[in-house]
């Protein structure tokens, strides 16, 4: 249970250096890194678009509980403060999937409920793990192909931006 996909999110203040803040909490287990997207907000559509990532990390020592308090140390070390649902945030990182583990706990829902309809998560995603599979839904490639053009074409790679 050492290995896990990340997606990180930010639109408010210096949003490349909050994504920065949580590649820097988990650098000594960073695998790969996707590149820098832009997209439109998601849910809440009245706030300032999003940067976007997706991580693999990878580390013997550290179970599904252990990143989602990496994460949580990594939003609070950000600034974030949880006042709306899919409202506007300095950081939000979650965990997409850790291999081998699903979860019903309200708190760490596993794989997270979310990514299917999340061209923003499968871009990035699909850029560093072209074969991954979603747990129970299937490979994240068909899974995008399946969101409507708009979703996709919302999600811009900005190359002059990187994470490592």
């Amino acid at each position: 249970m050492s290995r896990a996909v990340l997606s990180l999110g930010s639109n408010l203040g210096d949003r490349l250096g909050h994504l920065r803040t949580a590649i820097d909490a988990v650098r000594p287990a960073l695998v790969a890194v996707s590149g820098v997207y832009e997209t439109k907000p998601w849910g809440v559509e009245d706030q300032p678009d999003f940067l976007n990532a997706v991580c693999v990390v990878d580390d013997p020592s550290r179970d599904h509980w252990a990143w989602l308090r990496t994460a949580q140390s990594a939003e609070h070390a950000a600034g974030r403060v949880r006042e709306l649902r899919w409202g506007p945030r300095t950081l939000d990182v979650d965990i997409v999937t850790v291999p081998g583990v699903t979860s019903d706990d309200p708190e760490l829902l596993l794989p997270h409920p979310g990514t299917p309809d999340r061209a923003s998560v499968l871009i990035p995603w699909l850029d560093i793990e072209p074969d991954a599979d979603l747990p129970g839904h299937g490979r994240i490639a068909d899974l995008l192909a399946r969101l409507p053009e708009a979703d996709r074409a919302g999600v811009v790679l900005r190359p002059e931006w990187a994470l490592t």
